[in-house]
Formats: C-alpha cells, structure tokens, sequence
C-alpha cells in the first residue's frame, strides 16, 4: 500500500493539464489522486471528471488509465479486476502512442504492469519502459519534470528490482 502512495504522489508531482485545467483544478487534482489510492468512491469522480475533458492530451489520457487501474485495485470482483487492468494498458498504450518520448507517461504504464501479478500476462511492457526511462536519464531528457519526480522515479526504478547494475548506476546519479 505503501508503494501505491510513493506511486501516486509521483504522477501528481508533475506539471498535468495546465491547458486544460487552472491552477486550482490542478491542485484539487493533485489532492484527489493521492487519496483515490484508497478510495473508490474518489477514482470514480476524479476518472469522470478527467474523461469528459475534451481534447485530452497524452498526459491526460495516461492519468485516466493510471485511475482505471485503481478502479481495478478498488474492485472486489475478479473479473472487473481484469476487464479495468485490461482497459487501463489499452488507455496507457493510447497515451504512448500519442507521446512515445514521454517519461511520465511511460512510468506510469511501468508501474501499472510493475504491481500487476505477472502470472496474468500484462507485464509485457515493463522491458521496453524500463529501456526508455533509462534512456531518459542517459540523455538527462525529462520534459517538464521537477527535481523531486526526477529522483523519485529514479528511486522507484532501482527498488522495483527490474534494473540491471548498469542501469542501476545510471539511476544512482539521480537518486
């Protein structure tokens, strides 16, 4: 549970929606998504809120399938559990397609597949994220990312144990 909120407060620590929604939105926002982490009541209306947006940029889109997988972690049902986790990968892909170079998007399709069981066969991203996130870091390319996702994703990669020493040490330098 508590990888989910270090989770959580990374995605909401980065520069979202600022085209499409004002600084107070953005900080309610913020708030919201920490606390739908634990709350299903709150995925749902922070997911309807950011799924009638129009024009939704790839940053966007990406945020609905990271609360589609919390939809997914709030269900009692096995099978809702699959059909959201399914749902968030195909938004998640979306979003990437709409933005491949970017990190954010691809770390949070990392650690949607990070914490879904492997056994369930929709982890098959997590090598190719993995690689351009470290691109990333190699090429010091973080688009609008502050400092503190910066180090927090850095973090995040090294203890997820998906990293080889290379790559560790690259992360090291940010951490």
């Amino acid at each position: 549970m508590n990888n989910l909120r270090i989770l959580f407060f990374l995605l909401v620590s980065m520069q979202i929606c600022k085209a499409q929604l004002s600084p107070k939105e953005i900080s309610v926002l913020k708030t919201d998504l920490i606390k739908a982490v634990e709350s299903s009541k709150l995925t749902d209306s922070v997911y309807t809120k950011l799924n009638k947006l129009p024009n939704k940029t790839a940053l966007i889109t990406a945020y609905c399938g990271t609360l589609e997988a919390l939809k997914a972690k709030h269900s009692w049902n096995p099978y809702n559990k699959i059909k959201y986790v399914k749902v968030s990968l195909r938004t998640m892909q979306k979003a990437i397609d709409m933005d491949k170079e970017n990190m954010e998007i691809r770390f949070m399709r990392f650690s949607i597949e990070h914490y879904t069981p492997g056994f369930l066969g929709f982890s098959k991203d997590l090598p190719v994220d993995r690689k351009e996130i470290i691109k990333h870091y190699e090429n010091r390319n973080f688009g609008l990312a502050d400092e503190e996702l910066i180090k927090n994703v850095a973090r995040f990669m090294i203890d997820s144990k998906r990293c080889t020493s290379e790559e560790i040490k690259i992360l090291k330098k940010f951490s």
